[in-house]
């Protein structure tokens, strides 16, 4: 639900090309089409095989190239990012893709992700000479891959990843080489495309479907891909597991467009709102959804309940996403800036608000609050995921324990904070029964952030030890 205007905002996107006379143009679009993943910041560096040539900065991709002469940016391959940060500043110098050169060779590197282990590995790179310019977490790669003058290739990067624990998606491009990686998890989401001879990768499918490339397939856990002008290869860096998907990509991150690990996030979504109908029914006259991520919950909660769907909600396209005002009060004002009653559908009605999640509440409280001053006899809150108790680790910025309002509080007194006749959660079952129908690959679901079983340890040895 706008994820409380934002205790939860989305990570990064990653956007890759090659081999396409019209690379940069084309990265502009895939990124566009990710913008809902970062709005602070975009950039695209661009390779004709000689030289890496950059262009980025912070605001939202239109402000970023608005002033770009893409008839400048010559070269077939290209990689992009778009930024939400998780680790590192909100500062110029920490928008990606991230550039090194040195005498012989350059890269560009772009990351969606977090790693975990960066804080000690910037402190031994220190210690052994090195000099970080930025505070992300993702120059500590590029500074594992050079390290010893080491060339930029294959056994370099191999190794770099075996010391970085965490939760990512990598592409790296060199002048004449591109290389994308998954950690051995596959907690965050990168796919392979085709677009004629060339090749494409993206955090979401949906950026294949803006340029009118096609799906290939997922990048998987622990595999390294190099694409060159031989062709494409791939390779294992790490032993793979049983792969653990964020969760939060079906319930709120990801386009619902977007085809994430194979699954449709429109179709998961609206199978999460059918098992929160059987879960937790209620008696009412209508359901409506909170615009946008909760649309399709609550058809599937209005389909599986068989009470009508009606749109009880209307959003301002035409507000700037309120997760980016700079205090907590501004946030809740952006509420009532973007979000709108239905007074003529509503009143008078005993309505189902189904929301995608609750993170500090307050969101959720001003809602119930306006479909009330509307009229709405009742409002029942049902919510399609489970409560959100644990921070994210793997590249989500979420809210500290003690902002979470799950983590304090028990369901009943959420209710009550937020002034809902009721309020019940989807539980983590029947979210894994929504996001993968084969019962046997439940594992491949991280719902760390509703659980506290972390997939993902700093301990190496624990890397892989999956405990939910």
């Amino acid at each position: 639900m706008l994820a409380d205007m934002k205790g939860m905002n989305e990570e990064c996107g990653v956007f890759g090309i090659w081999g396409h006379d019209k690379a940069a143009e084309l990265t502009y679009y895939g990124l566009h089409s990710m913008q809902h993943r970062g709005q602070e910041g975009a950039g695209v560096v661009v390779s004709d095989g000689r030289e890496l040539n950059v262009h980025k900065g912070l605001g939202l991709v239109n402000d970023v190239f608005k002033q770009a002469k893409f008839s400048e940016f010559s070269g077939d391959k290209a990689v992009g990012h778009v930024r939400y940060s998780t680790q590192g500043g909100k500062t110029h110098e920490n928008v990606q893709p991230l550039v090194f050169r040195s005498q012989t060779e350059g890269m560009a590197l772009a990351h969606n992700g977090n790693i975990i282990n960066a804080d000690k590995l910037r402190g031994q790179l220190e210690d052994q000479g090195s000099i970080l310019q930025t505070s992300s977490d993702t120059e500590v790669l590029a500074h594992l891959i050079k390290r010893d003058g080491m060339a930029i290739n294959e056994t370099s990067i191999t190794a770099a990843l075996n010391r970085i624990t965490g939760a990512y998606a990598f592409l790296i491009l060199t002048e004449d080489k591109m290389y994308a990686a998954l950690d051995p998890s596959g907690v965050r989401p990168l796919s392979i495309g085709r677009l004629g001879s060339a090749y494409v990768m993206a955090s979401e499918t949906c950026a294949f479907d803006q340029i009118g490339a096609t799906f290939e397939r997922e990048v998987l856990p622990g595999e390294l891909i190099t694409i060159s002008d031989d062709g494409i290869t791939s390779t294992r860096f790490a032993m793979r597991g049983q792969r653990k998907m964020c969760a939060m990509e079906y319930v709120y991150l990801s386009r619902p467009d977007s085809d994430v690990n194979e699954v449709n996030v429109h179709a998961a979504r609206k199978r999460m709102g059918m098992e929160l109908a059987k879960e937790a029914p209620v008696d009412a006259d209508m359901v409506i959804g909170v615009p946008d991520s909760s649309i399709s919950a609550a058809i599937g909660y209005a389909e599986a309940s068989g009470l009508p769907y009606e749109m009880g909600i209307i959003k301002n396209r035409y507000i700037g996403r309120t997760f980016i005002q700079p205090s907590q009060e501004l946030r809740e004002q952006g509420v009532k800036l973007k979000l709108a009653p239905v007074r003529g559908i509503v009143a008078g009605k005993r309505i189902v608000m189904i929301d995608d999640s609750v993170v500090r509440g307050t969101t959720s409280k001003r809602i119930v609050h306006m479909l009330k001053q509307a009229g709405a006899s009742e409002v029942h809150v049902r919510i399609a995921s489970p409560p959100i108790q644990y921070p994210c680790y793997y590249g989500i910025d979420m809210s500290t324990r003690d902002e979470l309002v799950a983590a304090n509080h028990s369901v009943g007194d959420i209710g009550k904070m937020i002034g809902a006749d009721s309020i019940e959660y989807l539980s983590v079952i029947g979210l894994k029964e929504a996001i993968v129908k084969d019962k046997t690959i439940h594992q491949g679901i991280c719902t760390a952030c509703m659980t506290g079983n972390y997939p993902i340890t700093e301990d190496r040895e624990q890397q892989v030890v999956y405990r939910d």
